[in-house]
């Protein structure tokens, strides 16, 4: 029996504040050892569709929806709290390239049910876990033009993706997540619609979840794709309040590094996450990427000992091996610790 809302919602930052919790980690890493065919991700429902849908892997919720349920199964028993939904690419924009935008908040929904029924079969009361409902980057951004040649062109407006991005929250809610993720922010902008949508949702509904915004770093000058300092990013986004601030995705854990502690001085009163890729991308490895569970678990312990985070998982590359060897990594250490503690505002 699931849990109720307050329940779920009021553990979180109380766990958040006693140890660091663990994160799952790759959705995709993992689909692709299952060696899916085009006609695994047709399934007899979209068996006579007229465009490929092999890589649309939002679209294995719907059929099959066992492979989700078994990767999500694989990092909770690897002892993962946070179980994020297979919604990275589930909006309308993003599934325009299949020509399935009709499907995105069906796609939403069956996600989120199967997080959570699989977050409800490995809760315990001494160890809830959690469902984290995912909002990914989409393929267009609002703040950068397409064309070399014309600075002012864009390929999306700030209303296509407030209205996404609302439909989007809509069904992650009803499907049951505890937590929303606005993850892999490579241009503020369209994390700025996602968060008004989110906030627009919350007023409506007089539902509010805790929230936890992931930016994504994209090379050795510091800056998201737009442009932005993890500062300059940070103070974009405060006034959504959220539980954490965080970096996950393009640079493995030893080069996020220097940006997890400009944001531990910056966002002293926010929880901070933390899930890199296994390192730098290599075509030649099995995972697509060269880091062992080992060498990422000892990285993300150094983080935790210096009390940099509190929550920690994995991107692009890590398996639920990776997310155990962090979870022993990090146990016996302390949180960071959140200047003045947080307090979990409930909607009015």
């Amino acid at each position: 029996m699931k849990a109720p809302f307050y329940t779920r919602a009021q553990a979180l930052p109380e766990i958040l504040n006693t140890r660091i919790a663990i994160l799952d980690g790759a959705m995709g890493t993992m689909i692709q050892r299952f060696k899916l065919s085009e006609a695994d991700y047709r399934g007899e429902r979209f068996k006579g569709f007229p465009k490929d849908v092999k890589g649309n892997n939002e679209l294995l919720s719907l059929t099959r929806p066992e492979v989700i349920r078994d990767i999500h199964e694989g990092y909770l028993a690897a002892g993962a709290d946070l179980i994020e939904t297979n919604t990275f690419g589930a909006t309308t924009v993003a599934q325009a390239d299949y020509d399935m935008q009709d499907l995105a908040r069906e796609m939403n929904l069956q996600s989120a049910k199967i997080a959570r029924a699989a977050c409800d079969k490995f809760s315990t009361p001494d160890k809830p876990r959690f469902v984290v409902g995912a909002l990914g980057p989409t393929p267009k951004t609002a703040s950068i033009s397409p064309d070399v040649n014309d600075a002012g062109a864009r390929n999306v407006t700030f209303e296509e993706l407030r209205a996404a991005y609302y439909e989007q929250v809509e069904a992650l809610v009803e499907g049951g997540s505890d937590v929303l993720l606005v993850e892999t922010i490579f241009d503020t902008l369209n994390a700025k619609a996602a968060l008004f949508a989110i906030e627009e949702f919350f007023e409506a509904s007089g539902e509010r979840l805790p929230l936890i915004i992931s930016g994504t770093v994209t090379d050795a000058s510091g800056r998201i794709l737009s442009g932005q300092t993890v500062t300059a990013f940070w103070h974009s986004v405060r006034h959504a309040q959220p539980l954490a601030i965080g970096l996950n995705c393009a640079l493995g854990a030893t080069l996020m590094r220097p940006y997890i502690q400009e944001l531990n001085k910056v966002a002293g009163d926010t929880f901070i996450s933390c899930y890199p890729n296994a390192g730098l991308p290599n075509p030649m490895s099995d995972t697509g990427f060269d880091e062992t569970p080992e060498v990422t678990s000892r990285l993300i312990h150094e983080f935790a000992a210096e009390g940099l985070v509190n929550i920690v998982g994995g991107c692009c590359g890590t398996t639920p091996d990776h997310i155990g060897a962090i979870s022993r990594a990090v146990g016996p250490l302390a949180p960071r610790n959140v200047h003045g503690g947080f307090f979990y505002k409930e909607a009015a």
